[in-house]
């Protein structure tokens, strides 16, 4: 009888479990089971194993082998266990030392030639292996620069299980060349990349102006014509965090200014660049050849899209939605109105929590969702309804029932509503002068960071629009009668408890960005002029050094 066991992880969302893989040789009738809930892509794995183990060259077993995965009650899923059967049933057959392998935590899937093909979700597999004190890590060799990203482990990437028994035996390590000639794509990396999984999603790319010297090749804000007032609210936005409603006419711009937020926003910090990279490593969105996302994400689903396609779901266990792959960044809902109402009252829970959970028959799942929401919506099904002589034609009645498809609780969990107005012909002519362009603006917004960091430096929130408001009318107070006419406007019904929470926090945002220890009354009619769409004599000055 020979026993052997291996290390492999289970992912369930982006939280891992570590598995031992054991198996047991016994005389009998040769046949292979393997048990401890796996899915249908686990249970092929028997003849993934059995071939890959004899076209690498071992002899297979002729004895009744059992493989058992522990704890059996969590739920395993995918062809990342490959790796690890192969190695426990070596280590029965005691092709390789039993003891090389039993701290050792592998992953990857094998093609039936033996090749180690990558799998998605290493980051999260090798952040999991680590926190429960694993130091030495298998993985493909394509994965090996993203499994490396996680401190104090050591991680060996191979292309072959024969050279992974060669390492294991300590044997003379054989090169595995491509097959497909040079200047190919390497087809071990389809499996990387789930084709439609991102959900419109884009990984910030490109250069600056200041870096490179010429034209950058990513959305500049200085494109944008006009629109003094809705960039200015960006800005407000992209400094302290706050969730954006864009309302106006077709062509007026709102599209293009919710594609340039994620440029003024600073790049991400060590700890974010990896939960963001774990939650698109396991949806099958990482870029191959990145293993670090280093921007914010932007995505931006289509209005046709399903409440589990935005919080996540699907068959199984549930996988990130666009929601998780925004964590960090930007979600862009263009055409609000035309979501499901459904569909939109379920992003009310990540609003408030930054992570959305996911109950369903296979189990139950937590993933972030810290994302700056931007909503664009047309006025009325036409979109001229705010348009002097545009010639709208909307009923009324079918006016509001667009306008509710927007529903007030969700709306009362928006910082900023802005009123985007069309384009004037000396603004898109040029006439006007150049707007700021984004390098200019991400500087104001990363000092504004930078300034409310500091003050939250003890706390467990780093942006203004993640402060409760108790906090904020307790210990963290604006200036002496700097909420005057915020406490009116809750008194008229015009403001919420929650709204006046809101008001506090972008009254914090717009203190930052003009230098202000705390908010004063300016700063504050300010954010209810953002907030109501109410003129309040405030002149959104928010770069202005006053």
């Amino acid at each position: 009888m020979g026993f052997a066991r291996a290390c492999s992880v289970a992912l369930v969302g982006v939280d891992g479990v570590v598995v031992e893989v054991q198996a047991d040789l016994e005389p009998g009738l040769a046949a292979f089971t393997l048990v401890g809930l796996p899915d249908k892509t686990l249970t092929e794995s028997r003849d993934r194993v059995r071939a890959a183990v004899v076209n690498s060259g071992a002899t297979w077993p002729q004895k009744k082998l059992t493989v058992g995965l522990s704890p059996a009650s969590v739920p395993k899923s995918g062809a990342g266990f490959d790796l690890a059967v192969a190695a426990a049933v070596l280590g029965a057959a005691e092709m390789v030392d039993p003891a090389a392998i039993a701290d050792l935590v592998l992953i990857g899937e094998l093609g039936l030639d033996g090749r180690v093909r990558p799998v998605r979700g290493i980051l999260p597999a090798v952040l999991a292996a680590a926190d429960a004190g694993y130091r030495n890590v298998v993985v493909p060799q394509q994965c090996a620069a993203e499994a490396m990203l996680v401190p104090d482990v050591s991680v060996l990437g191979v292309r072959s299980l024969r050279q992974l028994i060669a390492v294991l035996t300590d044997g003379e390590v054989p090169e595995e060349e491509p097959p497909d000639p040079p200047g190919r794509p390497d087809p071990m990396l389809a499996g990387l990349v789930v084709p439609g999984a991102g959900i419109g999603t884009g990984i910030s790319r490109g250069r600056s102006r200041a870096e490179e010297g010429d034209t950058p090749d990513f959305p500049d804000l200085s494109d944008v014509a006009g629109q003094h007032g809705a960039r200015r609210a960006l800005e407000v936005a992209a400094a302290g965090g706050h969730h954006l409603f864009l309302s106006g006419p077709p062509g007026a711009g709102k599209t293009m200014l919710a594609e340039r937020i994620p440029w003024i926003l600073p790049p991400l910090c060590r700890q974010d660049s990896l939960e963001v990279t774990a939650v698109h490593s396991v949806a099958g969105v990482l870029p191959p050849g990145e293993p670090l996302v280093a921007r914010p994400p932007y995505c931006a689903p289509h209005h046709s899209a399903t409440m589990q396609s935005l919080v996540g779901g699907g068959a199984g266990v549930p996988r990130p939605g666009a929601v998780s792959l925004a964590h960090r960044g930007v979600l862009f809902l263009d055409e609000a109105a035309e979501f499901s109402t459904k569909a939109l009252d379920a992003l009310r829970q990540p609003l408030e929590s930054g992570h959305v959970v996911i109950a369903r028959a296979a189990g139950v799942v937590r993933l972030p969702a810290r994302f700056l929401m931007v909503l664009a919506a047309n006025p009325c099904p036409c979109g001229r309804h705010t348009l002097l002589g545009a010639g709208c034609e909307c009923p009324a009645s079918v006016i509001r029932r667009y306008q509710a498809r927007l529903s007030g609780p969700l709306l009362d969990r928006v910082d900023l509503r802005v009123e985007v107005e069309p384009v004037t012909r000396s603004d898109l002519l040029g006439r006007g002068g150049r707007g700021e362009s984004t390098a200019a603006v991400a500087d104001r917004v990363r000092e504004a960071r930078d300034r409310a960091a500091a003050r939250l430096a003890d706390t467990p929130w780093r942006l203004n629009a993640e402060v409760p408001g108790h906090e904020l009318r307790t210990r963290r107070q604006a200036a002496p009668g700097a909420l005057a006419q915020a406490e009116r406007d809750l008194e008229r019904g015009l403001l919420t408890a929650r709204g006046l929470d809101r008001v506090l926090r972008v009254a914090w945002t717009v203190a930052d960005l003009r230098g202000r220890d705390r908010p004063d009354a300016l700063d504050v009619a300010v954010a209810l002029e953002l907030r109501t769409g109410i003129a309040r004599g405030a002149a959104l000055a928010t770069g202005a050094r006053t």
